[in-house]
């Protein structure tokens, strides 16, 4: 880790399908000094990804974790069911121009990870420009309220 870098708590979870990407997430960040908040699984037998993704969601959104990864195959599972929890805001993000604008001006704050669709060292590189992207704010900020009252309001208007 850089000096400078900040040391962040971050909820990991993942299906059966995500399960290798999901350790090796889980090593990358020890690495780099973060703590990470294992939500499982732990098995490669068939499981549902909702009840992980919702595991991790509910860290983040909660406070207990600052930012929350989840794998399964494509991602889009997990970001989907993520997504419903007030406060998360996913990403699926198979490249490192998406990991990177997805915070700076979306702050996600849950990468959705496919492991069927991005290898092991492109799936590094993702996470490594996403944990470290800060986010811009500015005029970010002011559509990120209009998403939280959205979020708020249940009524999906802007």
């Amino acid at each position: 880790m850089d000096v400078g870098e900040t040391v962040m708590k971050v909820a990991l979870g993942s299906d059966h399908a995500g399960l290798a990407l999901k350790r090796m997430i889980a090593e990358w960040l020890h690495r780099d000094g973060h703590q990470v908040l294992d939500e499982g699984t732990f098995s490669e037998e068939s499981c549902d990804y909702p009840d992980f993704a919702l595991k991790v969601a509910r860290r983040v959104a909660g406070g207990e974790a600052e930012r929350g990864i989840a794998v399964c195959a494509t991602g889009i599972g997990m970001a989907m069911v993520a997504n419903k929890v007030p406060g998360v805001r996913a990403a699926v993000c198979n490249d490192l121009y998406t990991a990177r604008y997805s915070r700076l001006h979306n702050d996600a704050n849950v990468l959705a990870l496919g492991a069927r669709v991005i290898g092991p060292g492109v799936a590094e590189e993702i996470v490594r420009t996403w944990m470290e992207t800060p986010f811009e704010g500015g005029r970010h900020s002011r559509r990120l309220s209009k998403m939280a009252e959205a979020e708020t309001s249940g009524k999906g208007e802007a």
